[in-house]
């Protein structure tokens, strides 16, 4: 069974396709025609909705009651059209028709939600197709701010008020093809004049935020967890009590483990179930290619693959020749969100390539196991890992193979650069999937450069994306160890070997990388399609080599000075 409450209402499913997006849900099955389908791939954001995950009872009960509002999580908005509806279990989904105060349900007696009422002033729609998706995305950051500040302002008047860039940012996965976007804009910067009016001449406002329902959720949800507790505590016997699907239509079956050894047992008597993680780019598989996948296991409800942790490196977990101290190990079940904060933290300029990386709708929901395990040429994550010299954990959950005879799973960590053998091919095999990566924190002596080329400044796939790892002498007078990884160049993402060895032991100057950008097209043949061509690819990334070689240059002029 999946649970969660749609525009206020409480909803249970146990028999639905497990492949029904919400978007279909939401008007085929319920009737929800405000929410609208655009594109059908998660690029325009017609379809954008407002979710809210709710807090469990526990979390509740532990909090003191003045501490409550720091319980309830943050709003994030999706694309509708390529999540499963089972994802948002245990959550709250919102549609455009819930933020007004209407208690009559009478349009004309309707209070907007501050988001509406901007862009009713501002004229921010001609159409109207696209209207409800730019809401939800502004009702959101409003909202955030809304809840963020409240515990700092006395009033909703002293509230921080939105930025113009944090208003562009929320909306930067919002399509409008007819009205532009300056009123749109002009919406935005005006929600928090209006909600301030509006506390001012002391009119209702609509709390979209449910605590009516998280203990009867919560306790449900403890529940489950309570009785499949002692299949747990025997990990080691995968012949221990089925665990019975939450969805179940016509011999089409969907799982929701709760833990590891959940995913471990299922996983091996259904070795070939499709694992679907955000789904960000599988989505497409049901939207685009019409598949109906038999078998899903949903891995939305294991803690433990969003979590993120320090560890002693090893020479399992390096191909470095120099062992790093420490690696971060990043959960494969972490959104690109969840991940932001973390790698602002240790690796910044990794974090800051996320503003290019598609829209808040996609990072709200897309992890880095599936961005890894997808297996794209394209994909924005696994060069720039590559250059960090990163690993990948591995479970392999096979029963039937001698090695596992003793156990239910074996692992292994393996380079990153070892784990994509051909186009959409990895060491990935039936009953396996991604526990972790982990990358090696930087050095003092170490300089990490990216640079991603797209048609548009941001959400838009990589024509091509250079990740350039420079390790220098304790002088800074000679290239020590070089890490290239390269994306959109071939079939799969991979490691420049050769201009690497071209600039190792070279002099920390731009005549070295110059040099070394000769030598790329002994790693790469890149191929021609609708983002660029081939001579494009190869010109570009010899040139974005050379401007790492002045950026290196100018750090260490910065750091002598």
């Amino acid at each position: 069974m999946i649970s969660f409450y749609l525009n206020g209402k409480y909803h249970e499913l146990t028999q639905l396709n497990p492949n029904t997006t919400v978007l279909e849900y939401l008007r085929l099955h319920e009737g929800q025609t405000d929410t609208k389908e655009g594109c059908g791939s998660g690029d325009c954001g017609a379809c954008t909705v407002m979710v809210q995950r709710l807090p469990q009872a526990s979390q509740m009960r532990d909090a003191k009651h003045d501490d409550k509002k720091n319980v309830i999580p943050p709003f994030y908005t999706i694309n509708s059209c390529i999540t499963l509806v089972s994802l948002m279990d245990g959550h709250h989904l919102m549609t455009a028709s819930y933020l007004a105060e209407n208690p009559e349900h009478h349009p004309e007696r309707a209070l907007l939600h501050p988001a509406q009422q901007a862009m009713v002033e501002c004229h921010g729609s001609q159409c109207g197709f696209c209207t409800p998706g730019f809401v939800m995305s502004l009702a959101c950051v409003y909202e955030n701010n809304r809840m963020q500040t409240s515990s700092e302002a006395a009033s909703q008047s002293d509230a921080k008020q939105l930025s113009y860039d944090e208003v562009v940012a929320s909306i930067s996965g919002n399509l409008c093809r007819c009205t532009g976007y300056r009123p749109i804009i002009e919406a935005g910067l005006l929600m928090s004049d209006i909600g301030q009016k509006r506390e001012t001449e002391q009119s209702a406002v609509k709390d979209l935020t449910i605590s009516l329902a998280t203990d009867a959720m919560g306790s449900t949800k403890e529940s489950a967890v309570s009785a499949n507790a002692p299949a747990e505590a025997e990990s080691d016997n995968v012949e221990s009590t089925a665990i019975a699907p939450a969805l179940n239509d016509a011999g089409r079956r969907l799982y929701i483990p709760k833990s590891l050894d959940e995913l471990n047992q299922i996983l091996a008597a259904n070795p070939q179930a499709t694992i679907w993680a955000g789904g960000t780019d599988l989505g497409l598989s049901v939207t685009q290619h019409l598949v109906d996948h038999e078998i899903i296991i949903q891995l939305s409800g294991i803690e433990a693959l969003k979590s993120w942790s320090l560890s002693d490196a090893n020479s399992n977990t390096s191909t470095d020749e120099q062992t790093q101290s420490q690696s971060l190990v990043l959960g494969a079940g972490m959104s690109y969100k969840q991940m932001i904060p973390v790698l602002e933290q240790y690796f910044p300029r990794f974090a800051q390539v996320f503003e290019r990386i598609a829209s808040p709708q996609i990072r709200n929901m897309g992890t880095i196991g599936g961005n890894i395990a997808n297996a794209s040429p394209i994909g924005d994550l696994p060069p720039i890992l590559l250059a960090l010299d990163a690993s990948i954990h591995l479970r392999h959950c096979a029963p039937n193979r001698e090695e596992s005879s003793h156990a239910p799973y074996t692992d292994e960590i393996i380079p990153l650069s070892a784990f994509f053998l051909d186009y959409k091919k990895t060491k990935l095999q039936a009953g396996s999937y991604i526990v972790a990566i982990h990358i090696p924190l930087m050095q003092d002596h170490q300089h990490l450069f990216i640079h991603k080329i797209s048609k548009r400044y941001e959400d838009d796939i990589s024509a091509c994306l250079l990740a350039a790892r420079l390790d220098v002498s304790a002088d800074g007078a000679i290239i020590d160890n070089v890490k290239l990884g390269l994306g959109g160049m071939a079939a799969i993402p991979l490691l420049a070997v050769h201009c690497q060895q071209a600039l190792i032991g070279q002099a920390t100057d731009v005549a070295s990388f110059e040099q070394a950008a000769q030598v790329l097209s002994a790693d790469v043949t890149p191929m021609t399609d609708v983002r660029a061509s081939r001579e494009y690819r190869m010109h570009v990334v010899q040139r974005l080599l050379v401007k790492c070689g002045k950026q290196l240059v100018a750090e260490m002029q910065a750091e002598s000075a």
